[in-house]
C-alpha cells in the first residue's frame, strides 16, 4: 500500500504526473482518495506504545477525620458557588452569596480539626488559586494531600511556594537542627522564609542565630524579608542583631531594625529616641494655662540618620514636622510621664499645643501607641466615641481610628464602635467595623441593625450601605436572625423617599436573614457527630466538574494506600 507521503506528493502534483502504484490512469483519481480514507482511520486508530512513565509516589497519609456528611455536601455547594441568578437591573436578590461564606466554613472546619474529602481537593484547590484570601485556610484543609496533588498541576504550584502558599508541610521539624540548617543553606528564598518564621515561632533564639549565620552574604532585599520575620517573637534578646542591622547598606533594612527596635521600650535606640523627643517637646507654664510646646529639629544628624530617621520628607511636608514625627513616634510612650509632671496619656492628650503643632504631634503619638501596642495611650487618643468632633482629641482620620482600636481588647473594641454609630450613624464606621472581632459582639450587633433600620425608614437607598450591609451578612451573629424577621415586610415609603426604595429595603433584609440562617446550618453541620461510613477503596483523588488536572500515569489502587478512605 502507498505511504502517506506519496499520497500527499499525488494529491499536490496530480495523478497524471504522480501516479499511485497499482492504480491505472482511468482509475486514479478515486483510488487516492479511497486510499486517503484507509490511511486517514488508521492514523487516528493507531497508537504506537511509549515508554512508561514512573510510577506516582503514593499520597501521604492524613490522620484527620473527614467533615461529617451534611458538611461535605455544604461544602461542595459553596465550593460550586451555586445561588440563584441575581434579579436583572444590578439587584443582588434575597439569596445568599456562597462564595463569600466559603471562608468561614473553612475557619470552622480548620477549627475543628478536620481534613479535607479527597474528592474536593482538586475544586478547592482552584478556588484558592482564584482568590488568594482563601489560600491559608484552604491549603491548611486541604493538608497534605493538597501539597501531593499540588505537585502534579502547574495552575497549583502557589501551594508549593512555602510561606506565600501555605508549603509549611514540606518544612523539616524545628527540633531537627540538621534538616533546618540544610534547608536553610540549600533552599528556595520561599522556603527559607517559610523555614525562618516556623523556627521562630518555636524557639526565637535560635531562628535569630540562623539567620545571622548567613546575614553578611544575603542579598539586600532577602535580608529585608528576613529581619521582618523577627517581628515574631521580639523581644530584648533580639537587640544587639537589631543594633548591627542599623549600620546595614540598605535604608529600608535599616528603617525595619530601627522599627523593630522602636517597639522594644528599653532597647538603646529607644533612650536616644525618647531623649531627641523629650527635647523638642516640653510643657511651658508661662502661658496662663500650662501649654504644650513644641520646638522641631533643625537638622537630620548622623545620629539620627544612623537610628533610622529617614532625611529627606516626601512631598509636601515640610522637613522639621517630618523629623519630629519620625522622633515622637520612635520614643517610648512611657517617657510622657515623666515630661509632663507625672500626667497620665489622657491628661497629657487633652493639653493644648502652641502654635498649630497640636496635629502633627498628636499623629505621631498615634503611630506610636500602635507600634507599642498601648492600650492606654489608644484609649486616650481616640477619645470618647460620642464627642461631636468624630476624630477625637488625638485622630481624625478613620485608618487612624481602626489602627488605635486594633490595641484594644475585643469587647472594649466593640462597645467603642457600638458607641460610635450610635452617634454619627453608618456613614463613616465601615474602617472601624473591620477590626471588630467576628461574630460582632450583641452590642455592635444591635448598634449596626438599629443604624440600617434608622436608614430605611428614611427612605435612602440601600445600596449607600451596602458594604455596611455586606459585613453584617459575615459578622453579625447568626442568632439574631430571629430578630431581624420583622425586618423583611415591606415597610411603607415615606412621602420624600427615594422610589421604590422601600423594595429594595425588603430585599436586602431577606437576604441577610437567609445568610445569617444558612451561617448557624453550616456550623449546626460541622457539629453534627460523625457516622460510622462504608470503608471501601478510594479513587485517586477524583476531579470535581470544572476541575483540570495535569494527565498523570494511572496508579493502580493496589499501589497508592494513601488515598484510601479513612
Amino acid at each position: 500500500m502507498d505511504a502517506w507521503e506519496d499520497l500527499v506528493t499525488s494529491a499536490l502534483l496530480g495523478t497524471d504526473r504522480k501516479p499511485l502504484a497499482r492504480s491505472g490512469r482511468d482509475a486514479a483519481p478515486a483510488a487516492l482518495l479511497d486510499a486517503a480514507a484507509v490511511h486517514t482511520v488508521r492514523r487516528r486508530a493507531g497508537l504506537r506504545p511509549g515508554a512508561a512513565a514512573a510510577a506516582l509516589e503514593p499520597a501521604p497519609e492524613d490522620g484527620r477525620a473527614e467533615p461529617p456528611v451534611a458538611a461535605r455536601r455544604r461544602l461542595g455547594q459553596l465550593l460550586a458557588g451555586r445561588a440563584a441568578p441575581a434579579p436583572s437591573g444590578g439587584r443582588r436578590g434575597a439569596a445568599p452569596d456562597l462564595t463569600e461564606l466559603l471562608p468561614q466554613w473553612l475557619a470552622a472546619a480548620n477549627e475543628r480539626g478536620y481534613r479535607a474529602p479527597s474528592a474536593a481537593l482538586p475544586a478547592l484547590l482552584d478556588a484558592a488559586r482564584a482568590r488568594t484570601d482563601l489560600r491559608p485556610q484552604a491549603l491548611a484543609f486541604a493538608g497534605p494531600r493538597g501539597l501531593w496533588l499540588a505537585r502534579l498541576n502547574p495552575e497549583w504550584k502557589f501551594a508549593l511556594r512555602g510561606a506565600a502558599g501555605g508549603g509549611a508541610g514540606s518544612l523539616p521539624d524545628p527540633a531537627d537542627p540538621d534538616a533546618v540548617l540544610a534547608l536553610w543553606e540549600e533552599g528556595l528564598f520561599a522556603e527559607r522564609v517559610a523555614l525562618l518564621g516556623a523556627v521562630r515561632a518555636e524557639d526565637p533564639a535560635r531562628g535569630r542565630e540562623l539567620l545571622a549565620s548567613t546575614w553578611g552574604t544575603e542579598r539586600a532585599e532577602d535580608r529585608l524579608m528576613f529581619l521582618d520575620s523577627l517581628r515574631a517573637g521580639l523581644g530584648p534578646a533580639d537587640e544587639e542583631f537589631l543594633e548591627a542591622a542599623l549600620s546595614d547598606r540598605s535604608r529600608n533594612v535599616r528603617a525595619t531594625a530601627a522599627e523593630l527596635l522602636s517597639a522594644l521600650p528599653a532597647s538603646a535606640l529607644a533612650a536616644r529616641m525618647a531623649g531627641r523627643a523629650a527635647s523638642c517637646v516640653s510643657l511651658d507654664r508661662t502661658r496662663g494655662a500650662e501649654t504644650i510646646v513644641v520646638e522641631a529639629p533643625h537638622e537630620c544628624d548622623a545620629g539620627m540618620r544612623h537610628d533610622g530617621v529617614v532625611p529627606t520628607p516626601p512631598a509636601g511636608r515640610g522637613e522639621r514636622s517630618w523629623w519630629l514625627g519620625q522622633l515622637v513616634e520612635a520614643a517610648p510612650l512611657d517617657c510622657w510621664a515623666a515630661r509632663f509632671g507625672g500626667r497620665g496619656p489622657a491628661e497629657i492628650v487633652a493639653l493644648p499645643v502652641a502654635d498649630d503643632w497640636q496635629a502633627e504631634l498628636h499623629a505621631a503619638w498615634c503611630r506610636a501607641a500602635v507600634r507599642q501596642r498601648d492600650a492606654d495611650w489608644s484609649r486616650a487618643l481616640l477619645g470618647a466615641p460620642a464627642a461631636p468632633q468624630a476624630g477625637g482629641p488625638g485622630t481624625s482620620s478613620l485608618a487612624e481610628r481602626a489602627q488605635l482600636l486594633a490595641t484594644l481588647g475585643p469587647a472594649e473594641r466593640a462597645g467603642w464602635v457600638a458607641s460610635f454609630i450610635a452617634a454619627h450613624g453608618l456613614s463613616e464606621a465601615f474602617q472601624l467595623l473591620g477590626v471588630c472581632a467576628v461574630p460582632w459582639a450583641e452590642p455592635l450587633g444591635r448598634a449596626v441593625v438599629d443604624a440600617l433600620d434608622i436608614a430605611r425608614d428614611a427612605g435612602s437607598y440601600p445600596w449607600s450601605f451596602s458594604g455596611v450591609m455586606g459585613l453584617a451578612e459575615r459578622c453579625l451573629s447568626p442568632d439574631t436572625a430571629p430578630q431581624l424577621a420583622a425586618l423583611t415586610t415591606m415597610a411603607a415609603e415615606p412621602e420624600d423617599a427615594s422610589p421604590g426604595a422601600a423594595g429594595y429595603w425588603s430585599e436586602a433584609f431577606q437576604r441577610l436573614v437567609s445568610t445569617l440562617e444558612l451561617r448557624a446550618a453550616m456550623h449546626a453541620e460541622l457539629r453534627e457527630p460523625r457516622k460510622r461510613e462504608p470503608q471501601g477503596p478510594e479513587s485517586a483523588v477524583p476531579c470535581a466538574p470544572g476541575a483540570s488536572v495535569a494527565p498523570v500515569t494511572p496508579v493502580a489502587p493496589g499501589d497508592a494506600p494513601g488515598l484510601r478512605g479513612r
